[in-house]
């Protein structure tokens, strides 16, 4: 159902608020830029520090700009199935195509506790849910048997899958047939390579186009153009983590003039010997180099 290159949309701050007209300058900017998805409310959206008043209000703006012209697949999840039940009611009700939901963190379900978890908001709200399981940021593992046990559950589309790992993915797709997007730019080829379909991606925010053309070619079939774009694109995928996502990613928009680096405690500012790094690399992309000239002169 879900195909492509996902952008994980940051969410823009002034002044410790929500900025409205740099949300929707960047919902435009994908458009525009042949990204195939827009995914609010992510971990690259800063969620777990939005208010529940924010974040509905979040994706209610990315939905009402992005006008149905890509699919929204709204950030729902919660260490309490409660409150995504909640947030996933709301993003029914604000038109999303969909919800991305992810596993329960800091209380450490069990395999079984995972499944009812994911069941009963799928009981509760029919939209299309892709699954997202992220170890290093949960402290839990969605297994390959999980997941297949999930994909029986007619509104569990897809999922994406951050675990760093090709041998899961491979697990995965030969358990069920699920939709895998990878959670991990730099593993975007390799996991389609073995059968996935496309990204939710953090590097995407700043170069949609060639995210976009990397995982088109490599759906298509055109694995020497992917290989081609995949190595153009390696720099920035390593050093979009220099530090914690999204501290990079907001400072990278920044220095190209579409939001404030402003980023919640407990997350700062990214040091200066890592602007350092990143600037050296974001000037070797000419999209990137021609906006922070424009906008530092």
């Amino acid at each position: 159902m879900f195909k492509g290159s996902f952008v994980a949309i940051v969410t823009p701050f002034k002044d410790n608020q929500i900025d409205e007209t740099a949300l929707r300058n960047l919902v435009r900017f994908h458009i525009e830029n042949g990204t195939n998805g827009i995914v609010p409310c992510g971990t690259t959206g800063e969620s777990p520090t939005l208010s529940y008043e924010e974040h509905n209000r979040v994706v209610d703006i990315v939905i009402d700009e992005a006008k149905g012209k890509v699919p929204v697949i709204a950030g729902a999840g919660s260490n309490s199935t409660t409150e995504t039940i909640m947030f996933t009611k709301h993003a029914k009700e604000a038109g999303a195509d969909g919800v991305l939901l992810i596993t329960p963190y800091y209380n450490k379900p069990t395999q079984e506790g995972l499944y009812q978890h994911f069941k009963t908001v799928t009981d509760e709200v029919d939209i299309p849910v892709v699954l997202y399981n992220v170890p290093g940021r949960t402290g839990v593992n969605l297994l390959p048997d999980t997941v297949a046990r999930l994909s029986e559950i007619s509104s569990v589309v897809a999922v994406k899958e951050a675990s760093g790992s090709i041998d899961q993915v491979s697990q995965i797709l030969a358990k069920c047939d699920i939709c895998v997007l990878s959670g991990d730019d730099s593993l975007t080829l390799p996991m389609i390579s073995v059968g996935g379909k496309g990204v939710i991606s953090v590097v995407a925010n700043i170069l949609p186009g060639r995210m976009s053309n990397l995982v088109k070619s490599a759906l298509s079939g055109d694995y020497e153009m992917a290989r081609k774009i995949h190595y153009e694109l390696y720099p920035v995928f390593k050093n979009m983590f220099v530090e914690t996502n999204p501290i990079p990613v907001k400072y990278s928009l920044s220095v190209i003039g579409m939001i404030s680096s402003e980023i919640r405690l407990p997350l700062t500012k990214i040091s200066e010997a890592n602007k350092y790094k990143l600037m050296k690399v974001l000037t070797e992309y000419p999209e990137i180099a021609d906006k922070i000239q424009c906008c530092t002169r």
